[in-house]
């Protein structure tokens, strides 16, 4: 993938309106466009024709966007923006929660949308190309991540991590028994760029935690530093 010039977008929302002005400026753009107007679509575009980017309407048909990216995440890291007239906080962290990489409240600015979207494929792009220092990092509960081919086990089983969830842990490993703060983190794993609050590190982290839980590696692997933010402990 590369974004701006054959980067695949499947926008998902119901409103022609909306979709036609994405479309045209995505378009514009030089991207390849897909179009769902309900959840049921959303999938099977997602899962045949696998998109670079999701933009995700919350109030949609069908299967409304919140269970889309819940089934997303079940089996891909394809990032997701939500776009939703939703604006309530509750909203925008069960989204963040779910695994949405980013979120635009209606009306939104087209070129505030656009230099979010390429943010994110920037952001995919340098974690797809990075160069690691060491090829394989260690965790406590037999948790090993191999940094080129971006494998996490524990114990022997496979992890299955969102990028972001990846970086994430590849930070604190890189870093054991040092304090990360919720600014170096977002700057780090979602890049300078980002628009958001640190809430987001702190949703991201709780997903990151309950997929360790599941595999048996201990809860307290990740410290939250009062105030400051996380450290993997040793």
């Amino acid at each position: 993938m590369i974004w701006g010039m054959a980067a695949r977008i499947l926008i998902v929302d119901d409103e022609p309106a909306v979709t036609d002005l994405l479309a045209y400026n995505l378009r514009a753009a030089n991207f390849e466009v897909l179009v769902a107007a309900d959840g049921r679509e959303a999938l099977r575009l997602a899962r045949d024709a696998e998109p670079d980017l999701v933009l995700l309407d919350l109030m949609i048909p069908e299967v409304d966007g919140l269970e889309v990216c819940r089934e997303l995440r079940k089996s891909s890291s394809v990032p997701v923006i939500m776009i939703t007239a939703r604006g309530e906080e509750t909203d925008r962290v069960v989204g963040l929660e779910l695994g949405a990489d980013d979120y635009v409240c209606k009306p939104f600015s087209v070129r505030e949308l656009m230099a979010r979207i390429k943010a994110v494929l920037r952001r995919r792009q340098a974690g797809e190309n990075d160069n690691k220092i060491s090829n394989v990092l260690r965790g406590k509960g037999g948790l090993r991540l191999e940094t080129m081919s971006r494998v996490v086990t524990a114990g022997g089983a496979a992890l299955p991590l969102t990028r972001l969830e990846f970086d994430l842990l590849f930070l604190l490993l890189s870093n054991p028994g040092h304090v990360l703060s919720r600014e170096h983190l977002l700057q780090q794993a979602w890049g300078y760029d980002f628009v958001g609050d640190t809430r987001t590190v702190d949703s991201a982290i709780k997903r990151l935690r309950a997929k360790l839980r599941a595999a048996s590696v201990e809860t307290d692997c990740i410290e939250t530093v009062r105030g400051i933010g996380y450290r993997l402990s040793t």
